[in-house]
């Protein structure tokens, strides 16, 4: 999954040279709504929707796709796909933060200066060129900020619906993208209108295929599986991976070169997301296993 979602910032890059921003994201996701649509009805065991999970999938629709993938794709055309992964790896502390507003974990000094670090080295990130917001590139950065939060206020909502639910993997993420894609339906007709097909070359086309069949179609799939299945825990250690695949891509297939400022920057994001991350996975594992909370 991570993988193939580190192959996503390129493929991004790769065809918003082809169109804009808004019209690669909304018509991503309407596309991938269809896709997943023949994926659901040719499954003879699939899971009817029921009515009154209605307003269920239209507040997940719209934080897991609409901010999630459509502000992260918008994003991605405002910054560098470097900068973009290091503010997506913040998704963990973003979880801790809605975690603590709806009291399901405690802060500790620990965390609190996890999140600190995390945080310095974002600062650090957007003062590259000498002042806060000086940069053109924050305008990317605060877009893909808002779909982290997005995807992190999802994440802990939509394990919940799958925990109390009988919809598996495939229903879950045909009906979340298919809300969102009724949300999306008027920009992604105005959008499809305005947009120059004929500049659209292959590469153009072979980067909205993969951001829509193996990102929003395979993957998230694959993620609502693990939502069921697998602890946060056993994935988080890959998940560190990420940054430093999307910059070694960036370089090779985008002509993107880390400056001083990323790197540092990105480690202090990085060990920050770590202390947090790992010390309310200590916690809670002492928990349940009835030790004290750390």
């Amino acid at each position: 999954m991570l993988l193939v979602w580190c192959f996503n910032y390129t493929a991004g890059k790769i065809a918003l040279r082809h169109m804009d921003p808004l019209s690669l994201a909304s018509i991503r996701i309407e596309l991938a709504a269809v896709l997943m649509l023949g994926v659901y009805f040719s499954r003879r065991d699939r899971r009817p929707f029921h009515p009154r999970d209605f307003w269920t999938f239209t507040y997940l629709g719209f934080l897991g796709v609409v901010l999630n993938q459509g502000f992260y794709t918008v994003g991605l055309g405002y910054t560098t796909s470097e900068r973009s992964v290091l503010v997506v790896a913040l998704a963990p502390i973003l979880v801790l933060l809605f975690a603590r507003a709806m009291k399901l974990e405690a802060f500790t000094p620990a965390k609190i200066a996890g999140m600190a670090i995390a945080f310095l080295g974002v600062m650090l990130l957007e003062t590259e060129s000498g002042s806060l917001g000086h940069t053109p590139l924050v305008v990317g950065d605060v877009i893909t900020f808002i779909g982290v939060a997005g995807f992190a206020v999802y994440s802990v909502l939509g394990k919940k619906v799958l925990a109390r639910s009988a919809y598996d993997a495939v229903s879950f993420n045909t009906f979340s993208l298919v809300a969102a894609a009724v949300m999306l339906l008027p920009i992604a007709v105005r959008q499809g209108i305005a947009l120059d097909w004929k500049t659209v070359g292959w590469a153009g086309w072979a980067g909205l295929g993969y951001m829509t069949v193996f990102s929003s179609v395979l993957v998230y799939t694959l993620f609502y599986w693990l939502l069921r299945h697998m602890e946060a825990s056993r994935v988080a250690a890959v998940n560190y991976l990420q940054p430093f695949i999307v910059i070694l891509l960036s370089m090779a297939l985008l002509g993107e070169h880390p400056t001083g400022h990323l790197l540092s920057g990105g480690a202090l994001v990085l060990v920050g997301v770590y202390l947090a991350e790992r010390v309310s996975q200590g916690a809670a594992r002492m928990k349940k296993e009835g030790g004290p909370e750390v």
